[in-house]
């Protein structure tokens, strides 16, 4: 059975994010890959070679997101919103066969489901910013600025009650079972 499109690049993104967590045997993240996505290892195989492709062009890419994102410094983009937006700008300037809009939605998809709906606006707000100014077409910075700033709060806010959530359950977990 053939893979779809969405499948394979949310395989890609998973390999991008593992790289950059260091977890790089390539042998353990197939069997990993086939085990936990049902995928066969020449999808796997693809997919590895499609992060490499986007690893390649790290330093171009980085800098594009990094100057797209005036008010939010690069290194504290979230690591799974960082790698979103390295696969949807690789995507929409290194890959001529996906369409710009198509790019940066399933950059959105992505980040949706392995993100907050937080993180979905400013991979929008980031990766727009970057095809209108590749279009030549002029972008209100500070607008964009403005719209990023509240974005991060967002997320800063949601990034808080994860943190509460997960402290409340280990709190829970403490406590002896007849207390429950």
């Amino acid at each position: 059975m053939a893979l779809s499109q969405q499948k394979f690049r949310e395989i890609v993104f998973q390999l991008l994010y593992s790289q950059d967590l260091d977890q790089t045997d390539e042998a353990l993240m197939i069997d990993l890959m086939m085990a936990e996505l049902a995928v066969s290892k020449k999808n796997v195989r693809l997919a590895q070679e499609r992060a490499q492709l986007v690893r390649q062009h790290l330093s171009e890419i980085d800098s594009l997101i990094a100057s797209a994102s005036t008010s939010y410094d690069f290194d504290r983009i979230q690591m799974v919103t960082k790698n979103i937006l390295r696969l949807g700008v690789f995507e929409l300037f290194f890959d001529e066969q996906i369409p710009p809009k198509v790019a940066i939605a399933e950059a959105i998809r992505l980040s949706r489901k392995f993100n907050t709906p937080e993180s979905a606006s400013f991979v929008n707000a980031v990766l727009d910013y970057l095809y209108q100014a590749s279009l030549g077409e002029q972008t209100n910075t500070q607008q964009l600025a403005q719209h990023l700033q509240e974005l991060l709060k967002s997320e800063q806010m949601a990034a808080e009650t994860a943190q509460e959530q997960a402290l409340n359950r280990q709190n829970r977990e403490d406590l002896p079972d007849d207390t429950i």
